[in-house]
């Protein structure tokens, strides 16, 4: 009967509550690695501490991954299709390795003046909050699911105007190493924001098909 009315819930359009927890705990991995970040450029935590604490970060958001794939595999039906969910379990994976290497590369060039980092950071864990919302109204069903997803590819854009401007501002002054490491670093969150928009495309594309 359990069986029977998870089934049941799935053809209703309710997600798998399998499938929710493993997204869920994707994005909540991935939040944490955004608050790690931001930590580390606000000196609460140091470069190296950072870097080792976020492979342990990383480990559990692939391991909520794995859960997911696995789910996929042997789920006979998913409210949304099955390609979409992939989409979106990799784009919040792409976040989390892309602030991964933020975090490893910020050990390795040692680049001053971290705290300019912030405002890109904090938008950032916007999108992520967005993200998590729009799976939580995919998960119930709701008709927010789309607004929320929105809102992230929102914050999506907006980051990549701030690293548009971040590297304007880099290029007018003299291009020295510490420049080119920022820039590297710059590029990292704008990598960070591409993915938020791909796991938004990802989520309102499979709600529009549903």
């Amino acid at each position: 009967m359990r069986w029977l009315r998870r089934v049941s819930g799935m053809m209703r359009g309710r997600m798998d509550g399998a499938l929710a927890e493993a997204l869920i705990g994707q994005l909540e991995a991935t939040k944490e690695g955004a608050w790690l970040a931001m930590a580390m450029i606000g000196g609460e935590i140091g470069r190296t501490k950072a870097h080792e604490t976020m492979r342990a970060i990383e480990h559990r958001g692939d391991t909520y991954r794995a859960r997911l794939i696995a789910e996929l595999s042997g789920a006979l039906v998913t409210p949304i299709d099955r390609e979409d969910l992939f989409r979106l379990s990799r784009s919040i994976d792409d976040i989390l390795d892309s602030l991964r290497d933020f975090v490893r590369e910020s050990h390795l060039y040692r680049v001053r003046g971290r705290q300019r980092f912030a405002p890109m950071l904090d938008q950032v864990i916007v999108g992520i909050d967005a993200l998590e919302k729009s799976v939580l109204d995919l998960a119930a069903s709701s008709s927010a699911t789309g607004h929320d997803a929105l809102e992230a590819k929102k914050v999506g854009g907006t980051i990549r105007r701030m690293y548009q401007y971040e590297i304007a501002r880099i290029l007018a002054s003299e291009i020295t190493s510490e420049a080119l490491r920022e820039r590297e670093l710059v590029r990292r969150l704008e990598i960070v924001g591409t993915a938020i928009s791909d796991a938004a495309d990802a989520i309102a594309d499979g709600a529009m098909k549903r």
